[in-house]
């Protein structure tokens, strides 16, 4: 277990997060204002992600007691999160985090990360709660996520490969097919919410890792693609989230516009999304997002 960070967050904090995803497009739809109005606001379930470092200034690392991955090797190889309930639009809360498992894939470890979002053990009275949301027993969890490092040059280390994550769509056509238009100044509004990495906004350091120019975060990616669903097939209320993974298959260059087919089995709604642009590049793959 990794030491507990706290965390808190207020409605500007959640109306910057949905705006660095897009949100408010259109300024006078009842629904876009859900996002960016403060009034009535509801939260995407992936904010949680990004709430405990929010307040982060410097550059993200993969250090922690036994594990240090030079950055430069290190990516971001998939994201789960798990709702426990919906997420208030303001609050104090505490990130406890632990190593989950370390994978070894011959030429990369996989390190995956499991933090738990909760409210702090003795929650001041002026925490807010999500709208239609019961009162609940101190210390219950907001969202359980799990994140997968992949570190490349980190593997022959002789353990387990660990399990398959793969989760294909049906085979058949989809049932919906979403447009997602990113735009040119995106990574730069998303790392406001806390993710400095230089590759989003260097364009020298882009070019030293490999890239063209800097890419659009994969969590602004996986935020966008969860409210394209949200919007276009569970009426707009993020608060009918249950679960959402995903696997990074890809990089997405701002601007760029993401295709997501989707294909409903009961409660779950699997997922691809690709760059239209790059004929249909992969960008999220294996990807299941559960409501209720």
């Amino acid at each position: 277990m990794l030491p507990a960070r706290e965390a808190s967050w207020s409605a500007s904090d959640v109306l910057l997060y949905h705006l660095a995803l897009g949100a408010g497009a259109d300024p006078v739809s009842a629904r876009e204002l859900r996002y960016a109005y403060e009034t009535d606001l509801q939260v995407l379930p992936t904010f949680a992600v990004a709430a405990p470092t929010l307040r982060d200034t410097a550059p993200p690392s993969v250090s922690m007691p036994g594990v240090e991955v030079d950055p430069r090797k290190a990516l971001h190889g998939g994201q789960q999160i798990v709702v426990h309930r919906p997420l208030p639009p303001d609050a104090k809360a505490v990130a406890e985090t632990r190593i989950a498992d370390v994978y070894d894939k011959g030429t990369a470890a996989v390190i995956v990360q499991e933090t738990q979002l909760r409210e702090p053990k003795d929650p001041t009275p002026s925490t807010r709660r999500a709208r239609g949301s019961a009162p609940s027993p101190q210390g219950e969890p907001y969202v359980t996520a799990r994140s997968s490092i992949f570190a490349r040059g980190e593997g022959g280390f002789g353990g387990s490969r660990g399990p398959s994550d793969r989760r294909p769509p049906p085979d058949r056509a989809p049932d919906a097919e979403l447009l997602t238009l990113t735009l040119p100044q995106q990574a730069l509004w998303y790392r406001l919410c806390g993710d400095r990495n230089p590759l989003h906004a260097d364009p020298g350091f882009a070019s030293a890792v490999g890239f063209d120019r800097p890419i659009l975060h994969g969590l602004c990616t996986y935020g966008m693609v969860c409210k394209a669903v949200v919007d276009g097939l569970l009426d707009g209320d993020a608060a009918r989230v249950t679960g959402y993974a995903v696997r990074f298959a890809g990089v997405v260059f701002p601007g760029e516009t993401l295709r997501t087919r989707v294909w409903r089995d009961g409660s779950r709604f699997v997922l691809t999304t690709t760059v239209a642009d790059r004929d249909d590049a992969p960008a999220l793959a294996d990807a299941v997002l559960t409501a209720n």
